[in-house]
């Protein structure tokens, strides 16, 4: 048996070297079928809407994908650029103030302009303006005697509750605070969580989009901007310029846009999505095909958790899961035979791989993206690989430095050199702890691997993305249960993996003094 793990060990260590550099490669082999247009989407209701109806009005055209819930304006506008993807809906005041930086208003003529100095193009409005404004509970609006955003200032008492990106955004909080000098400290929440701390009490304002469904549901009042502090935010498409060439028809299908969508129409489209519980798909069919309007009550949870995407997000998320692991494993074990054979190099590397997994995930993955000038897949597995070294080498160098020095001299006896007596004595007698490494690793990627949706990569955090941006507590386990459900069943076949792998090291330990 010891000679029979000694040599599958070489072999195993090309092997999966082989089959993760496959599963890299299979997404080019998937893109070599022919071009497809690629539409983005940020990660909030309207914008999944959108993109589906873009989605929808070209298919007929030509392969079409939907990107969706990439994330926030900087991760979509960094993927339009680099040719991830080749458009996607945006607003004018965010081209304005958040992507170009300018303080005050100008033309869209000269949006257009820088725009094209970056290869981009502005098109396509929809018809519908969507600004940025701050909301209360009316009855606490109308008893504070609120009605303005210069009405704040009177009330540092007041809890606030933002968004991430509007209190990062150029044209968000620390402007307005600046023009109305508001006294308030906000905390940062999730736009769709915002709507329940609101509702629950927790909070007393959040910032809005003026065509939310859940303003009328809610009960809430807009404070007028009495300041003109915010621009308008009409919706419209940016592009890549080579993209009417390379999909003409498409293109030309997606003019048919232009002004369709008012601002009540798309007040509807969000309520259908937020409060009736309809996806996005139906909903863009009903708004492109009103007369087929199906009128249909949303999913049960049973539908929402074997949907007709479950197994395209099973196999995205078993994929990053196991490429990443297979690289891990493939880089971490020689780093961890490393470390055990120099304890000074041994403590620089667990120093840097145990400094790896301090990094929060977003901020890496959002790090990852213009060094790598790509979204999706690459970065995604990048990460999760990095995530994975730590517990693989730190138990094999564990695992290592555990075994008796007695076989060490055994092995010097024996007139075996170090690698030798690695690979054919080491290795075999401490893979229990290092398939325990490994085992360790998987399971973290599989919880982690949810975060990958924010960057386009699929999986089951898509649906956890999506269910945050309805505030559909439903949607959220159906991404969260199926990943839990892979990591239990990554679990069973570990310990299955590690009874085998002790029953093999002993039967190696006992085969000599058999023979």
């Amino acid at each position: 048996m010891l000679a029979r793990l000694t040599r599958a060990l070489p072999a195993c260590g090309r092997g999966l070297w082989l089959l993760a550099l496959a599963l890299l490669l299979a997404p080019l082999a998937q893109a070599a079928d022919g071009p497809a247009l690629k539409i983005g989407s940020k990660r909030f209701t309207e914008s999944y809407i959108l993109a589906e109806i873009m989605r929808a009005t070209a298919a007929p055209a030509g392969p079409v994908v939907h990107r969706q819930g990439l994330g926030n304006t900087a991760i979509v506008f960094e993927a339009l650029r680099a040719g991830e993807i080749d458009l996607y809906p945006e607003y004018l005041g965010t081209i304005e103030r958040e992507l170009l930086k300018h303080s005050s208003a100008v033309t869209p003529e000269i949006l257009r302009a820088e725009l094209a100095q970056l290869g981009l193009g502005l098109g396509i409005r929809f018809g519908f303006n969507n600004g940025y404004a701050l909301a209360m509970r009316a009855s606490d609006a109308e008893r504070a005697g609120i009605r303005s955003i210069g009405d704040l200032a009177r009330h540092p008492e007041l809890r606030l509750g933002l968004s991430h990106e509007f209190l990062g955004r150029a044209d968000g909080w620390r402007g307005l605070a600046a023009r109305y000098g508001l006294p308030q400290r906000p905390a940062g929440l999730d736009h769709g969580m915002a709507y329940q701390a609101l509702q629950q009490h927790k909070i007393d304002l959040v910032d809005i989009y003026s065509t939310d469904a859940r303003i009328a549901a809610l009960g809430l009042r807009l404070l007028e901007d009495d300041r003109q502090y915010f621009p308008r935010y009409d919706a419209v498409v940016v592009y890549r310029l080579d993209v009417p060439q390379k999909f003409p028809a498409a293109w030309q299908r997606l003019q048919a846009l232009e002004g369709r969508i008012s601002d009540a129409v798309m007040i509807g489209m969000n309520a259908a999505a937020e409060i009736e519980g309809h996806d996005f798909p139906r909903i863009a069919q009903d708004f492109l095909q009103p007369s087929r309007k199906t009128g249909a009550a949303g999913a049960a949870w049973r539908d929402k958790l074997f949907g007709a995407d479950f197994w395209r997000l099973a196999g995205q998320h078993v994929f990053l899961v196991a490429s990443s692991v297979l690289l891990a494993t493939a880089i971490g074990v020689p780093l961890g035979v490393a470390a055990a054979q120099l304890p000074r190099l041994g403590k620089v590397v667990l120093s840097v791989v145990g400094l790896l997994q301090t990094v929060p995930s977003l901020a890496l993955l959002a790090m990852l993206i213009p060094l790598l000038g790509t979204i999706g897949t690459l970065p995604a597995v990048i990460a999760l690989l990095l995530y994975a070294l730590l517990p693989i080498v730190a138990n094999t160098a564990s695992g290592l430095m555990q075994l008796p020095p007695g076989l060490r001299q055994a092995a010097l006896a024996l007139g075996l050199a170090r690698r030798d007596r690695i690979l054919h004595i080491d290795l075999p007698l401490c893979a229990p702890t290092i398939v325990s490494g490994i085992r360790t690793a998987t399971v973290i990627n599989v919880g982690t691997a949810t975060i990958a949706a924010f960057i386009g990569a699929g999986g089951f955090g898509e649906r956890i993305a999506t269910g945050l941006a309805l505030n559909d507590s439903s949607l959220l386990l159906a991404g969260a249960l199926p990943a839990a459900a892979l990591a239990l069943l990554a679990q069973w076949m570990f310990d299955w993996l590690e009874r085998r792998v002790s029953r093999w090291r002993g039967e190696a330990e006992v085969g000599p003094g058999r023979d």
